[in-house]
């Protein structure tokens, strides 16, 4: 069984930046890692993945302002968040996929609890 675990969030004004860290029991390379987020009333999104190579996907309204990363030795997946909006507030869960990385919930088999983050204006 892995247990993911969300760490980092918070509230900030907009403008402002926060990093997220997801802490993995079992840590594997070879699968994809992603953060979604979701608010009330809403479908969970995608927010950016990470698969073995490093090779990075994001959503449209966060490109060039997220950044996912990932360091193997301590087990921990990360989301950097700049420039924050208050549209950026939500849950923010950390998520394992299967290989090969997908923008879609259902390819994600692991969840974290959940972070939250909230932006004022």
């Amino acid at each position: 069984q892995v247990q993911l675990v969300e760490s980092g969030g918070g509230s900030v004004q907009a403008g402002g930046s926060l990093r997220l860290s997801c802490v993995a029991s079992v840590y594997n390379v070879r699968y994809c890692m992603a953060w979604f987020r979701q608010v009330p009333g809403k479908e969970r999104e995608a927010v950016a993945t990470i698969n073995r190579w490093s090779a990075t996907s994001y959503a449209d309204s966060v490109k060039g302002r997220f950044t996912i990363s990932r360091e193997g030795a301590k087990k921990t997946l990360y989301l950097q968040m700049k420039s924050l909006k208050p549209e950026d507030s939500a849950m923010y869960f950390c998520a394992r996929g299967a290989d090969s990385c997908s923008m879609k919930e259902t390819a994600f088999d692991y969840w974290g609890q959940g972070a939250q983050v909230t932006v004022s204006s």
